[in-house]
């Protein structure tokens, strides 16, 4: 079967975002000709939408595997049926506290290169997610911009992304554990995609602290600038969760950022890393 694809992508906006129609994630996950040109499609579109993605946990964890070696959270529980796929909840009544853009465990000396998040429990109403091209917003810049960027780092921090989670009650003991395994970490401003060789912006307000070498103020100026500049609208594309609907994006060429307007509501994602 290796020839068939068992797919067809339609874009969903200008820059970024495509919507896949299947007949059934399993014919897709099976099929080893249909996950090559899903991975092509990735590169291409930066994330893709599955629709109907039904399946047991187990398939949806192969279709993750399908994509690579599966990196682990130590902040989230993981699934116990397919301890490679973790559990991301948020219980009526609690606070949503990572309502930021950002791109995947920056905070990492090799973040992930692909993300996918599958929805099984969602709100009423509000919940949605956003995601940014972060290569389009490299491209839009001028080259003198470009070239002084290119020879840039700036430095990711675990704690600052989980500052909150650190100060609850036993945020510090919980935790303790990754930031032991996470210390501070320095990436290149642009990384270039080791597949496509494309070029995009890495730094997010989430984790991205400062740019290396410069000073306090220069590099507070220049990171508010990249911040608004990755996330201009024409950069952006907008889901709507429906329950079973899988959402697979690049961590090295997208940015997202989740909507927590959902109140005092119980919500449930998947998620799966890819080293």
């Amino acid at each position: 079967m290796g020839e068939t694809q068992f797919f067809e992508v339609t874009p969903v906006a200008g820059l970024i975002g495509g919507r896949v129609s299947f007949p059934s994630l399993a014919q897709v996950v099976s099929d080893s000709g249909s996950m090559t040109a899903l991975k092509q499609a990735l590169f291409e579109y930066g994330v893709l939408f599955l629709p109907k993605a039904t399946g047991d946990v187990r398939l949806f964890g192969d279709l993750a595997r399908g994509f690579g070696q599966i990196l682990n959270h130590g902040s989230y529980p993981n699934e116990p049926d397919d301890p490679d796929v973790q559990i991301l909840e948020n219980r009526a009544g609690e606070t949503y506290k990572i309502e930021q853009w950002h791109s995947d465990m920056t905070f990492a000396g090799k973040p992930p290169s692909v993300t996918m998040v599958r929805a099984k429990v969602l709100p009423p109403v509000g919940g949605d997610t956003l995601w940014a091209s972060a290569a389009a917003a490299y491209d839009a810049l001028s080259t003198p911009m470009q070239a002084m960027l290119c020879e840039l780092t700036a430095l990711h921090d675990f704690r600052h992304g989980f500052r909150h989670s650190l100060a609850e009650p036993g945020g510090q003991e919980r935790l303790a554990p990754m930031v032991e395994a996470n210390p501070c970490v320095s990436h290149p401003v642009v990384l270039v995609h080791p597949t496509t060789n494309r070029r995009s912006l890495f730094v997010n307000p989430l984790f991205t602290t400062r740019i290396d070498g410069l000073s306090a103020g220069e590099s507070r100026h220049l990171l508010e600038f990249l911040f608004r500049h990755i996330v201009r609208d024409e950069f952006t594309v907008r889901l709507t969760w429906e329950v079973d609907t899988v959402a697979i994006w690049d961590n090295r060429l997208v940015q997202h950022k989740p909507i927590g307007d959902f109140g005092p509501t119980h919500r449930v994602l998947q998620r799966a890393t890819i080293a």
